[in-house]
């Protein structure tokens, strides 16, 4: 049995090198860059009024006598004609401001008699209102950096210079083995002495949060033979995540099957709680984990080993990890790390109830996992612990 901190060492140390892919912008969102991107344009593309008012060139303009309004400029529409210099034009936010002219007067700070333009704005200079050709960004200037992960707000950045087509990071292929002979699925009878299975619907849940969908999904009995098969069957993806029948007991198979298919075993067991059982193999370029069965440990042991592994693929910043006090005093035996279910509020971090590896309910109220370390037995209330976000 090994410590969490070894246990992690261990696993993020084999993570493969990321694979690369050129994806539609859309379909990036949460993605990170592989590769600069450069603009391939100037933006805005032109001249561009920032109001609603009339353009007019002010380098030309006495400043006392009134401006003739010789025409409209609506978004979207060009005026090719020449303007002289004792004319205006009425012009809309983001329309193109004709080229001899380098001002816009917002239409609050005007008087219109007719077509006669009468500015009243002391504060007016050159220049005001209007957003220069490639003052945002310049055509062949560094628009995102390698790295930067892809929000909304950069995807309108990207998607406003034109860019349809990104490389990013590619997202590890996941696959799902569920085990257990009590297992039913929802929505099935419940007959005497079985469940219904949960850790499935967790985990895809989880990964989809990721921005992945699992490749596949299999429930299999606690058959040794059975296991293997669907081992075969899955171990082509980047990382295989089997629940259940990863202990000692009688019917848990899971490690004698992945030794059988020749699955490297990296470590098993961890001194944590819950999640000791925990399983880590590897076989070719596949890595492995091996869960419990109990949901809450399978869903604790996915936030504090798997999705680092995913994020690493994806080239993604690491989850959140806060220093926070704790909201009341906590005692637990020396010997393991406790990972416990717990929740933000005030700045501080409450321990929430109902911690037992079997117990979903407070799960579904947490948003963070509190690490306690191995040898401590007693905290205080105000005491700094390490918290994972996990939503």
């Amino acid at each position: 049995m090994i410590p969490v901190p070894e246990a992690r060492q261990l696993i993020l140390e084999r993570c493969m090198p990321s694979r690369t892919e050129d994806v539609d912008l859309l379909a990036a969102i949460g993605m990170v860059l592989s590769s600069d991107v450069y603009s391939p344009i100037d933006t805005p593309p032109f001249d561009q009024s920032a109001v609603d008012g009339y353009a007019f060139s002010f380098s030309k303009w006495d400043q006392q006598s009134p401006l003739t309004i010789a025409g409209e400029v609506p978004a979207g529409h060009v005026v090719h004609e020449k303007m002289k210099a004792h004319q205006a034009v009425r012009i809309f936010t983001g329309a193109h401001v004709p080229a001899d002219m380098d001002t816009v007067v917002m239409q609050e700070k005007v008087e219109v008699h007719g077509i006669e333009l009468h500015i009243r704005d002391p504060q007016l200079v050159r220049g005001s209102n209007v957003r220069l050709k490639g003052s945002q960004t310049k055509a062949g200037s560094l628009a995102l950096a390698k790295g930067h992960l892809l929000t909304p707000a950069s995807i309108s950045f990207l998607a406003s210079l034109g860019i349809a087509i990104v490389q990013v990071y590619e997202l590890p292929r996941v696959r799902i083995i569920v085990t257990g002979k009590e297992l039913v699925p929802s929505g099935a009878k419940l007959k005497a002495g079985m469940i219904y299975e949960s850790n499935s619907a967790g985990l895809t849940a989880a990964l989809k949060m990721l921005g992945i969908t699992p490749l596949s999904v299999e429930v299999i009995d606690d058959d040794e033979k059975a296991i293997m098969r669907a081992i075969n069957r899955t171990i082509d993806a980047d990382i295989l995540i089997l629940t259940g029948g990863a202990s000692v007991g009688d019917y848990d198979f899971v490690p004698s099957a992945l030794e059988k298919c020749g699955v490297q075993k990296v470590f098993h067991k961890v001194k944590q709680k819950p999640g000791k059982p925990f399983y880590f193999g590897v076989e070719n370029q596949t890595l492995i984990f091996g869960l419990p069965g109990n949901p809450a440990a399978v869903l604790s042991c996915f936030y504090q080993y798997i999705r680092p592994v995913i994020e690493r693929f994806g080239g993604q910043p690491s989850s959140l990890n806060l220093m926070l006090p704790l909201a009341d005093a906590y005692k637990k035996k020396a010997g393991l790390t406790h990972f416990l279910k717990g929740k933000v509020e005030d700045s501080k971090v409450v321990i929430l109830e109902s911690q037992e590896s079997y117990l979903m309910n407070s799960f579904a109220h947490a948003n963070c996992l509190i690490e306690l370390e191995e040898d401590k037995e007693s905290y205080a209330a105000g005491d700094v612990v390490k918290v994972l976000m996990i939503n």
